[in-house]
């Protein structure tokens, strides 16, 4: 009776479901904590935050860029100033200066951009410069070969002609231009005498400033004068009538001719 009771236990025993232990808790590892040491405590501790990765793209004309070792601008390393900018080498002025202000308006706010940018384009302007510069030399120095192989008396001729300044050109142009302009206005009124006196007038001081001598002043500027007035009586029958306005008169036009007679002998004779 015994032995069965003892069967029967065991054969209930096997018939439950086997259960397996609950696993140990897990300790939780602070990672603010000094020295890195973990400590497991009986509290769970907050969830450690995720930092989550984005590849930020490099966008044109953004303030910044992602990665600081990439550079924002692709031909940045480059040195040739027209791959920079993107140009040929035939390229214009106006087309390198319109290809710069592009570039700095895409990728504004990155300096090291910008610099890169702003020192090809010197550089290309700087040697436009200097080979403007190389060609005026060698067109000065071909006129001064010319002149010397030139005859004797046509380098005779040009020992009475100089070339001053270009402000003293420009000044003495807008001087003649001045009173030819007040002749035009002032022809339906009255004739020009006046102002062909102050032009006279003013080409024998200009004169008389490099020559340095008044009489010789007078009699240079007084027949530059009369040359003028003869050619322009010579060549105003000549001009088309279409070409000139009916108001303008025979003695307004020789008038004319005489103020560019007078402006270039007192601007470019000794």
């Amino acid at each position: 009776m015994q032995q069965a009771a003892v069967a029967f236990g065991q054969s209930a025993f096997l018939a439950l479901p086997l259960r397996r232990p609950p696993p140990p808790p897990r300790p939780y590892h602070l990672g603010w904590a000094e020295g890195g040491a973990a400590a497991g405590r009986g509290c769970a501790s907050p969830p450690r935050p995720r930092l989550s990765r984005c590849s930020a793209s490099l966008s044109v004309g953004a303030g910044g860029y992602g990665d600081a070792h990439a550079p924002l601008f692709p031909r940045q390393q480059t040195w040739d100033p027209y791959k920079i900018l993107g140009v040929d080498r035939d390229a214009s002025e106006e087309e390198i200066r319109s290809a710069r202000n592009f570039l700095l308006k895409q990728y504004v706010g990155h300096e090291e951009t910008e610099e890169a940018i702003e020192g090809a384009y010197e550089k290309i302007i700087m040697k436009s410069y200097s080979h403007r510069k190389k060609s005026k030399i060698n067109l000065k120095s071909k006129i001064e070969k010319q002149v010397e192989e030139s005859p004797s008396w046509f380098k005779a001729m040009l020992g009475f002609f100089e070339v001053p300044s270009g402000e003293i050109i420009s000044r003495r142009l807008a001087l003649f231009a001045f009173i030819a302009g007040w002749s035009i206005i002032t022809s339906a009124e009255t004739g020009p005498t006046f102002q062909l006196a102050l032009s006279l007038v003013s080409c024998i001081y200009f004169l008389n400033e490099k020559m340095k001598n008044l009489g010789r002043a007078s009699m240079t500027g007084f027949g530059v004068f009369v040359g003028g007035w003869i050619v322009g009586s010579l060549l105003v029958p000549v001009i088309p009538a279409f070409a000139i306005p009916s108001t303008w008169s025979i003695e307004l036009l020789s008038s004319l001719v005489a103020y560019v007679f007078l402006f270039l002998g007192c601007t470019f004779l000794k």
